[in-house]
Formats: C-alpha cells, sequence, structure tokens
C-alpha cells in the first residue's frame, strides 16, 4: 500500500464526528428485514423458474436471464448504494431503495411476458443495491461496543437464514397457489412486506451520513460496472445461451477491465481525490484476509443450493415443498448457532471460524453419504444429520466473518466497505451456480444425477478445506 494510501486511511479513522443517533431495537430489526428482502429474492425464484417457463414460453436462456438480470445489477451497484448513503443519508436511501425494491416486486408479480419480466428483475436488483448497504453501514455507525457485535451476529443470522428461506418460500408459494397467482406470488409477497417496513422505517431508523460526504467517482463507477459485467454476464448467461462468441470476448475484456479499475483508482487516491473503492481500505489487514474468505464461502454455498434443488426436484422427484423442507434443518441450526456467536468470539476469538469450516466439512461429508447410498430415496430425514451440521458450521463462519471485515472500516466510510464487502460476496454467489451449477449439470449426462451430485459435492469440500485453511491467517481478535 502507498504512503498516500496510508495517510488518507489514518485521517479518516482520526476525524472527529460527532455521536451518531442509537440504533435500536425496532430500528435493529426494521434495518434486518430490509437485508432478508434482497436475500431472499435472490434465492427464492430457483423453484419457480419452471412454472414461469411454462407460463410465459420462455426458454432456458431467458430463464437464465430472470436470474441472472436482479444478479448482476444488483452486484454492480452495490458499491455505489453504498457510496450515495455515506453522501446523502443512510436512512434517506434505504426507504428510498426499499420503496423501489417493493414497487419492482409489484412489476414482476404483474409481468405479462418473459421479456418484461427480465426488465423488471434488473430494476429490483438496482433497487436491492440501494438497500442493502445502507443495512450494515447503519449498524456500522448508530452502534458500538458489544450492541454492534450482536447487531452483526444478527445481521450475519439474518442473512444466511434469509437464504435458505428463500428457497423454502419460493416452493411453499409455487405449491399453493394463492389465489391463483401461481409464480406470481413469489414477487407479490414482498410488496405488504414492504409496506410494514416503510412504516417501521420512517419511525426508527436513525439518520446516519459521512461528516465530510465525498462525491461520486464516475470513471471508477463506470469501470467496476464493466469489470463486474465482463465477468458475471457471461458465466451466469453462457451455460444456457451455448456459450456464443460474446461470452468469451466478456471473459477476455474482463482482466484489462479490472486491471484498468485498480489503476485508477490508486491513482486518484495518490491525488488526494476519493475514489469509489479506496485502496487503502484494502489494507485493512481484516478487511482484505475476510474478503479472500467470503469468495469460496459463498461459491459453496450458493453451489450447493442449487445443486441440491436440482437433484431433490428433478432426480429423486420430491415436490418443491419437500424440497424446501429438507434445508429447513439447516436454516434451524443456522438461526441457532448464530445467536451464540458473540459469546464464543468473545471466548475464542476468530478461531471460531476455523472450528466453523471444520464442523462444515463433516456436515458436507454426511450429505455426500447420504447420497450415496439412499439415492433416489433422498428427503428430509436422509439429508436431516448432515444439513443440521453443515448449517451450524456455516453458522460459525459467516456472521464472525462479516464482523471480522468491517471491524477496522472507519465510520465515515461505513457505506464504501460495506458495499464492498456485499459486492464481493454477491458476485461469489452468482460465481457458485455459474461454476458449481454448470460442472453438476455437465456431468449429469455422463454420470448420472447421484454420481454428478457427489461429485460436485466433493469440489464443494474441497472449497470447504480451503476457508478453512485460510482462517487460520485471520487476527486472533476482532477490534
Amino acid at each position: 500500500m502507498s504512503e498516500s494510501g496510508t495517510t488518507t486511511l489514518a485521517s479518516a479513522v482520526r476525524t472527529p464526528t460527532a455521536a451518531p443517533p442509537g440504533l435500536g431495537g425496532l430500528g435493529l430489526f426494521t434495518v434486518l428485514l430490509g437485508a432478508a428482502l434482497p436475500l431472499i429474492d435472490f434465492f427464492i425464484v430457483n423453484v419457480a423458474l419452471p412454472t414461469i417457463g411454462h407460463d410465459l414460453a420462455a426458454s432456458e436462456s431467458v430463464l437464465e436471464l430472470v436470474v441472472a438480470a436482479y444478479g448482476v445489477s444488483y452486484a454492480v451497484l452495490l458499491v455505489l448504494g453504498g457510496r450515495l448513503g455515506d453522501m446523502f443519508g443512510r436512512r434517506r436511501l434505504f426507504i428510498g431503495g426499499m420503496a423501489a425494491f417493493g414497487l419492482t416486486s409489484l412489476a414482476c408479480g404483474l409481468a405479462p411476458d418473459a421479456w418484461t419480466l427480465v426488465l423488471a428483475r434488473a430494476a429490483q436488483g438496482a433497487s436491492a443495491a440501494l438497500m442493502l448497504p445502507q443495512v450494515l453501514a447503519t449498524i456500522q455507525a448508530a452502534t458500538s461496543g458489544q450492541r454492534r457485535a450482536r447487531a452483526m451476529s444478527l445481521y450475519g443470522a439474518t442473512a444466511g437464514l434469509s437464504m435458505i428461506a428463500g428457497q423454502i418460500l419460493g416452493g411453499v408459494l409455487v405449491s399453493a397457489d394463492i389465489a391463483g397467482t401461481g409464480w406470481r406470488s413469489v414477487f407479490l409477497v414482498n410488496v405488504p412486506v414492504v409496506l410494514a417496513g416503510l412504516s417501521l422505517a420512517a419511525r426508527a431508523v436513525p439518520e446516519t451520513r459521512s461528516e465530510r460526504p465525498e462525491p461520486i467517482d464516475g470513471p471508477g463507477t463506470a469501470l467496476l460496472a464493466v469489470s463486474l459485467l465482463t465477468l458475471l454476464a457471461p458465466l451466469t448467461e453462457g451455460r444456457a445461451a451455448g456459450w456464443p462468441l460474446w461470452t468469451w470476448v466478456a471473459l477476455a475484456v474482463f482482466p484489462f477491465a479490472a486491471f484498468a479499475f485498480y489503476r485508477v483508482e490508486r491513482g486518484a487516491e495518490r491525488k488526494g481525490r476519493t475514489p469509489l473503492v479506496p485502496p487503502s481500505l484494502f489494507g485493512l489487514v481484516s478487511l482484505r484476509r475476510g474478503l479472500v474468505m467470503i469468495v469460496p464461502f459463498s461459491i459453496g454455498f450458493s453451489g450447493f443450493m442449487f445443486v441440491i434443488a436440482v437433484s431433490l426436484q428433478e432426480g429423486a422427484r420430491v415436490g418443491p415443498v419437500a424440497a424446501g423442507l429438507a434445508l429447513t434443518p439447516m436454516a434451524l441450526v443456522f438461526f441457532l448457532t448464530s445467536l451464540a456467536g458473540p459469546r464464543l468470539v468473545a471466548r475464542y476469538g476468530t478461531r471460531v471460524v476455523t472450528a466453523g469450516g471444520l464442523i462444515q466439512a463433516v456436515g458436507i461429508a454426511l450429505i455426500v453419504l447420504a447420497a450415496w447410498r439412499s439415492w433416489p430415496h433422498l428427503g428430509f430425514v436422509e439429508l436431516l444429520p448432515g444439513a443440521a451440521v453443515a448449517g451450524m458450521g456455516q453458522a460459525l463462519q459467516l456472521p464472525v466473518l462479516f464482523r471480522i471485515i468491517l471491524s477496522e472500516v472507519p465510520a465515515a466510510r461505513a457505506g464504501v466497505g460495506s458495499g464492498v464487502m456485499i459486492t464481493t460476496q454477491q458476485s461469489a454467489l452468482a460465481l457458485g451456480v455459474a461454476t458449481l451449477g454448470t460442472l453438476f449439470v455437465s456431468l449429469v449426462p455422463a454420470m448420472g444425477m447421484r454420481d454428478a451430485l457427489v461429485v460436485t459435492l466433493l469440489v464443494q469440500l474441497a472449497g470447504v478445506a480451503l476457508t478453512t485453511g485460510l482462517s487460520l491467517r485471520l487476527p486472533r481478535t476482532i477490534g
């Protein structure tokens, strides 16, 4: 890291700021509700895709776009959303983003054709990118000490539970066919939740912002968008589209765009300007090492969710509700274990993350054994031991990693810090489906569903081993 970068970050840390308003229990509940909505919607559509395709006469590539349009626009705009919150007020952006999320969810639910749904999903992802960074930034700016540790643990619990619950809720809603809405209910259900959230936010969420608002970095924003688009768009759409020429061109452009982004941001910071993503942030050991761990963890998480959903429904011939309910032990154990996180971290430090990786590995191994021995009779009972143990291991990692990554980020940069973290996580979630999902689908014709599932889970197990090893490099304590 350059000397000027160190000076810039140090000055941000030392800048005196007025004590921010506190975040009470109702306010914390409200921002966590806002955090749950985008994550649920990333996964809720998985089990609805077959029904959407039948109802709207959509091809597989268009259905992939329904998923990719949301995930890519969400990931591309997250850092910008965090910066806008630092500038204009996090409560204001949170309320505006939530309102837009409700409107775009309504547009998704009322979409008359597949391409309208794709456009509405892209807008929904952009709305989520305005809302979600404000959650962590508000927690970071309006809490301290044990209250912050507890709030961060609850955020991690909410994030993990939402990703699992999204798939469960999607199956229940599609099967229930409420008032004949079918798949549309997975989007329309957001509308009353958003209305309730807006009412609470207006009363309970405090306003916080950076004491010295920093202008938008136009070149940096454009280059980050190009970098993420050229990576995520071909990887999420390529398989269904048959890997046309544009996917390979985009992947070839990605490293050049990423390098140009780094050079522009480093140059801006050296000249005393404020880049979109200050390179000096990566001088924080906790942030840098935590982000490196988030990538393989999130790739494995989303890849697992996709592969299990496909295997249960298409291989084991389990209905969408039963497929979702098979993951309830994972969700329940994840939530309960997350609540114990602050006490465990206070006693054992970041070695809790290492223990979590080992426990998750045991859980995945139990799921592999269940798939090998019980196929095709794979359901709730067979998955119960492995899902519960894996959920415990995940809960000892994800919430603690969130807390580690943001532990040294100055309050003035809470928005951009949370934006960088969530962008990394969201990009990795999309890559998980693109990599492990593609591996699984490509193995099925030659190996069969069971063996393809086993091989893919063993690859995920290798990723868990990687995160466990990386956890040994984390700082022993969290500030």
